[in-house]
C-alpha cells in the first residue's frame, strides 16, 4: 500500500507539473505563438489605460522579454518558493504558493481563492452527499423491482435529470419554490456558515437539491446497471444459499461490488464542482469560485482565471488518488500493485 501510494503521489506531481506548464502556455507563451509582441501583451494585461510607462512597467515586471525556459522558471518559483513584486518606492513579497495579484482588486489571487472556497465547498459537499444516498438508493430499488412502475418512472426522471441543463432546472425551482411558494430564500441571501449557520443553510438547500437533481440521476442509472450485472453472479446465489439475510445480500455483496464505477466518477465531479459550480453558483447568486472565473474571464482578470484552473485541476488530480486508494477498501477484489 505504502510503494503504490508513493508512486501515485508521484505521478500527482508531475500530472500538477504537466497542468502549469500546459496554463502557462495558455496564458504566457501561446500569445507570442499568436504574433503578438511583447508589449501587446503587456497593454493586455494593464487594461485600456495603458499607458507607455505602464506597458515599460509590466513588462519589467512579468519577464515579458525574458526566454520562455526563464519565465517558466519564475512562474514555478513563484509557486514553491514565493516571490517579489517591485511596486515602485515599495517591493511587495508575495509567499508562496504565490499565484500573483489580481488585475481588477490588486488583491492576492490566492487569498481571494481561499475566501471562495468555503461557498464552493458548502455547495459541493452538500450536493455530493445528496446525490449520493439519493442516486444510489434509486437504482438499487430500480434494480432489485425491475420492470415495475417504480423502475419505469425512477429511470423516466432521471433520464429528464440528465437530459435538462442545470441553468433550466434552477430557475425553474427559483421562480416555483423562491418567488410563488416563498418556501426558500431567492438568490444572493448567502451567509458564510460561521456567520449564521440557519441563513447558510436556508440559502443552500435549493441549490443542493437543484444540483444533486442533475447528478443523482446519472448516479441512479449507474446503480442499476451495476446492481442488475452483479445479482447475475455466482457469489450472490451462494451467499442466498448459505442463508444469508437479503438485505446483507444487497447491500454487503451486490452493492459494494457496483460501488467502483460510480467512486470513479463521483471523484470527477466533486473535483470539478470543488473547482466551481459556474451555472449553479451564478445563478442561485453564491458567491464561490465558479463565480469568480466567470467575472474574471469576463473583465479579463488572467491572473485570478489563472488560479482558479490550478486550483480546479489541483483538487481533480488529488480526488482522483484519493479514488484509487478507496478502491482497494471498498471492493476486496482490488488489489493496489
Amino acid at each position: 500500500m505504502f510503494a503504490y501510494f508513493v508512486r501515485r503521489l508521484i505521478g500527482a506531481v508531475l500530472m500538477l507539473l504537466l497542468i502549469t506548464l500546459v496554463t502557462f502556455g495558455i496564458f504566457f507563451w501561446l500569445p507570442k505563438l499568436a504574433g503578438q509582441s511583447t508589449d501587446q501583451i503587456a497593454a493586455a494585461y494593464v487594461g485600456r489605460a495603458a499607458t507607455t510607462e505602464a506597458i515599460e512597467a509590466t513588462k519589467e515586471r512579468l519577464g515579458l522579454d525574458d526566454p520562455v525556459v526563464v519565465q517558466y522558471g519564475h512562474y514555478l518559483k513563484s509557486i514553491v518558493a514565493g516571490t517579489d513584486y517591485d511596486a515602485g518606492p515599495v517591493t511587495d513579497h508575495c509567499p508562496a504558493p504565490c499565484l500573483g495579484y489580481s488585475f481588477r482588486s490588486s488583491q492576492p489571487v490566492l487569498g481571494t481563492l481561499l475566501d471562495r472556497a468555503p461557498a464552493t465547498l458548502s455547495l459541493a459537499l452538500g450536493a455530493a452527499v445528496v446525490w449520493l444516498t439519493g442516486g444510489i438508493a434509486t437504482g438499487v430499488l430500480s434494480a432489485l423491482r425491475r420492470g415495475s412502475p417504480w423502475d419505469r418512472a425512477a429511470m423516466i426522471i432521471a433520464l429528464g435529470g440528465v437530459s435538462l441543463p442545470i441553468y433550466f432546472t434552477g430557475l425553474v425551482s427559483l421562480a416555483l419554490f423562491s418567488y410563488t411558494l416563498k418556501i426558500f430564500p431567492g438568490g444572493g441571501g448567502y451567509r458564510p456558515l460561521t456567520d449564521d449557520p440557519l441563513t447558510w443553510f436556508q440559502a443552500l438547500v435549493l441549490p443542493w437539491v437543484t444540483l444533486a437533481f442533475l447528478y443523482a440521476a446519472m448516479y441512479a442509472r449507474l446503480t442499476r446497471a451495476g446492481m442488475l450485472e452483479t445479482m447475475n453472479e455466482d457469489y450472490i446465489r451462494t451467499a442466498r444459499a448459505k442463508g444469508v439475510p437479503e438485505t446483507s445480500v444487497v447491500i454487503r455483496h451486490a452493492l459494494r461490488s457496483c460501488l467502483t464505477p460510480i467512486i470513479t466518477v463521483f471523484g470527477l465531479d466533486l473535483g470539478l464542482l470543488v473547482g466551481g459550480a459556474v451555472l449553479t453558483e451564478n445563478t442561485f447568486s453564491i458567491p464561490g469560485l465558479g463565480q469568480l472565473a466567470l467575472t474574471s474571464v469576463q473583465s479579463g482578470d488572467l491572473p485570478m482565471v489563472l488560479g482558479v484552473t490550478l486550483l480546479t485541476s489541483a483538487a481533480i488530480v488529488l480526488l482522483n488518488l484519493l479514488v484509487d486508494l478507496l478502491y482497494a477498501v471498498i471492493d476486496p477484489r482490488v488489489t493496489l500493485t
